[in-house]
């Protein structure tokens, strides 16, 4: 039985503790009579595609999700981009992908096999448990209204609670040897440090960048995929001198925010916290959170921390070989100190949705009456479909295949979804709920020429509908390619075509 399950004699009250507790994948909508705005996102993740629960069909797994069609296509956007913007688009960072099984000697060395653990208390009453430091952030699933241990009901005394997951490397269980799922991603960088900086032959400041899985056995996961028991982390952990730290911190700092700005996070909803000594790793000289306003509350969305030189030394004692660096210029030989940006995958695809979902009251053209239209506001930078194809009517076969054509061909450029099916205004309606930036309709002008306008008498044009404005512009198909390019970013899900390229790509398409 996972954390906080509790046996009640009706399935409606369990699962409505469940929910509670942190410990059902998805709340049950048909409970609640108001529904949320989480409640709202989370049945759309799992209604288009986005994200379901593990195991669903076998009940779940408490803190565990699986990526649909879309959210996989969503989170892949985000990573190539934080990849490209620090391996990539910068010299000094080169790239690791260290592997999810650790030796137990290194989470020793670095402290997590003894210090890795939370205190957490259960309650008598309900048997449901959570972390000491989070009473007042969570309700008791029998009281929603209290928080546990204020609700009348008494708690037991703390406990440690060890989470670190472990397993056995080797073939008979009496002889294995101990390892562990890496908690997170920054150790493996560590303990490759030297081999990285013989092949790359970098000088500081420079680091190295890790995108990668990593699973913590939390007490009391909750808030969708927000606190999961496996999560992925895009880390950076940078080489400096001593003495330069802080200042190469503020400079981390503003480079995180504006990444997050370029995602289509508001700096007005991610607030700078300066993390008290008192909150701080001891080996901290000073951290920034970067924490985003979500529905449930404003939470951690990345940590940068400068952690000085306490992980290498630590693998150095640990391990009995060197990781320090010789600055030829100086002739000195030191360990170098590290700055950490880290920040999670799984959480800023969540922001993201966040902050993209909206519904608003619309009439489009051609329809009747006003309707409440369900929209993300994705970015076109991560839009998990960057373009949708839709013929007019699917009942004129020439207009179906002129689509299919168009479709076959904006793919090798762009993810792109052909739908003919329905209305064309409930196939809009569709792509606005998945963040789809722009839809090509084929329509009768684009076979027998344009009635009127700068386009008139030309045939293969598209009209291009924009997902917020709902706006249509006619184009000629041989310049789609310029037009969508200077509207989605480019090497993200698609690339930038030059105006040569476009023109021979163009000629397939008569005039």
């Amino acid at each position: 039985m996972g954390v906080g399950t509790v046996r009640f004699g009706t399935e409606l009250l369990k699962s409505r503790l469940l929910a509670f507790a942190g410990e059902e994948p998805y709340p049950k909508l048909s409970f609640v009579k108001e529904t949320s705005f989480m409640d709202k996102m989370v049945a759309l993740c799992k209604r288009r595609g986005f994200i379901f629960p593990s195991c669903e069909i076998y009940g779940g797994l408490a803190g565990v999700w699986d990526y649909g069609p879309l959210g996989v296509e969503l989170k892949r956007n985000i990573k190539e981009y934080w990849w490209v913007c620090m391996t990539q688009y910068r010299d000094d960072i080169v790239g690791l992908d260290s592997a999810i099984l650790t030796h137990r000697a290194v989470l020793q060395a670095s402290g997590h096999e003894g210090q890795f653990v939370d205190e957490l208390v259960e309650c008598k009453e309900c048997h449901s448990r959570f972390r000491t430091d989070e009473l007042g952030a969570v309700f008791c699933p029998l009281r929603p209204k209290f928080h546990p241990g204020q609700c009348g009901a008494p708690l037991t005394e703390p406990r440690r609670f060890h989470l670190l997951f472990k397993t056995q490397l080797g073939p008979v269980e009496e002889s294995a040897e101990t390892v562990y799922l890496r908690p997170e991603t920054a150790q493996g960088i560590f303990v490759q440090f030297r081999n990285v900086l013989e092949v790359s032959r970098k000088k500081l400041p420079f680091g190295i960048a890790q995108i990668g899985k990593a699973f913590r056995n939390e007490v009391n996961p909750r808030h969708f995929t927000f606190r999961s028991r496996e999560f992925e982390q895009m880390e950076v952990e940078y080489f400096v001198k001593p003495g330069t730290g802080l200042e190469l911190l503020e400079r981390w700092k503003e480079e995180r925010l504006a990444w997050y700005e370029s995602l289509g996070l508001p700096r007005s909803k991610i607030r700078v916290r300066d993390v008290p000594e008192s909150e701080r790793a001891f080996y901290s000289q000073k951290t920034y959170d970067l924490e985003y306003e979500f529905p449930f509350g404003t939470h951690e969305l990345e940590g940068i921390a400068y952690r000085t030189d306490y992980d290498l030394v630590q693998h150095a004692r640990g391990s009995g070989k060197p990781l320090d660096y010789f600055d030829e210029e100086t002739q000195t030989r030191f360990v170098p100190h590290v700055i950490e940006p880290s920040g999670g995958v799984d959480r800023t695809v969540l922001a993201l949705l966040c902050e993209a979902y909206n519904e608003e009251e619309v009439k489009e053209d051609g329809e009747r009456g006003k309707e409440v239209r369900t929209v993300l506001r994705l970015s076109p930078r991560v839009a998990p479909i960057k373009v949708g194809v839709l013929p007019l009517l699917r009942n004129r076969p020439e207009l179906v295949a002129k689509a299919q054509e168009v479709a076959s061909w904006l793919r090798r450029f762009y993810k792109t979804a052909y739908d003919e099916a329905g209305s064309i205004g409930r196939r809009y309606r569709r792509m606005d709920e998945i963040g789809t930036p722009f839809c090509v309709t084929i329509d009768f002008e684009t076979l027998e020429g344009v009635r009127s306008g700068p386009l008139a008498g030309r045939r293969n044009t598209v009209t291009v509908r924009d997902r917020d404005t709902m706006a249509q512009e006619r184009v000629a198909i041989e310049d789609l390619l310029e037009y969508l390019a200077q509207k989605v970013s480019p090497g993200i899900g698609g690339f930038f075509v030059p105006r040569e390229g476009n023109q021979g790509l163009g000629k397939s398409w008569p005039a």
